[in-house]
């Protein structure tokens, strides 16, 4: 009875961190072909889990069934506000070769709200982990983007170490993905997320937790990820999920870095 109390404690406990959650900026829609809900349902479905911030990421244009890329140049006619939310709309672009390179142009890059690169397994070809290290880093390097989406499969192995320092000098955050640790298919995530905020936690680099909802009942869902965030005893205030201010001023930071690459690379 006691461990039971304790399970249920700790079960209510995770659910409070989740709704004091103010941000969740890496969901999916329709456009990206294997998801379920438009964007005015996301939107409303983010009102309701009380978020201020909602990241809506379409997967870039060689994940298959994903739209075109037409799709992202014309996403300034989509509202910035629905039902009391702030809309960031981007792309979840993917990491193609030990080079870092992502599937949109610089060009398409330049009117997204937000850039989440990721290597997915059907795109990336997986090598030694020094090779898909690079290949994250130099991702990381490149000023336009802001996240580097679910780095925990043991599929495509990564010397941690080395991400949380890219992460802290390229200004570029490690996301805690909730799908990750449901989708059987990802090989020790849940080790793999362990180490990732242990690292952060010992050189004091945030993190974003994001739920990766392809539908609008999982948006801001963080069921699986908040037990792994508690049995790693990592700080509340290294996710940036419980401030949009300070997630705004984050990617505000991002946005005067790449500026300054520009100017210095012109």
């Amino acid at each position: 009875l006691l461990k039971q109390n304790t399970r249920i404690k700790s079960a209510v406990c995770q659910e409070e961190m989740t709704m004091q959650f103010e941000l969740d900026v890496h969901t999916h829609t329709l456009a990206s072909g294997h998801a379920y809900g438009t964007i005015t349902e996301m939107a409303k479905a983010a009102a309701e889990r009380g978020l201020k911030i909602l990241g809506i990421t379409e997967h870039a244009h060689y994940m298959p069934g994903t739209c075109d890329d037409l799709y992202f140049v014309n996403l300034r006619v989509v509202p910035r506000e629905m039902h009391g939310v702030k809309l960031m709309l981007g792309a979840e672009l993917n990491i193609m070769d030990e080079n870092g390179t992502v599937d949109l142009p610089d060009w398409i890059l330049n009117r997204l709200d937000l850039r989440i690169a990721s290597i997915h397994g059907n795109l990336y070809k997986a090598g030694t982990i020094s090779q898909n290290t690079a290949a994250v880093i130099r991702a990381m390097k490149n000023p336009k983007i802001d996240i580097i989406g679910h780095p925990d499969d043991s599929n495509c192995p990564l010397d941690y170490e080395q991400l949380v320092h890219a992460s802290k000098e390229y200004h570029t955050l490690l996301e805690i993905n909730n799908n990750s640790l449901r989708m059987p298919s990802r090989k020790n995530a849940k080790e793999n997320i362990i180490t990732i905020l242990k690292l952060c936690m010992k050189h004091d680099v945030p993190v974003i937790l994001n739920s990766d909802a392809h539908f609008m009942t999982d948006v801001a869902n963080t069921d699986h990820a908040m037990p792994v965030v508690e049995q790693a005893g990592f700080p509340k205030e290294l996710i940036l999920n419980y401030s949009a201010e300070k997630f705004e001023a984050y990617i505000a930071e991002n946005r005067e870095r790449e500026k300054k690459a520009a100017q210095e690379s012109s």
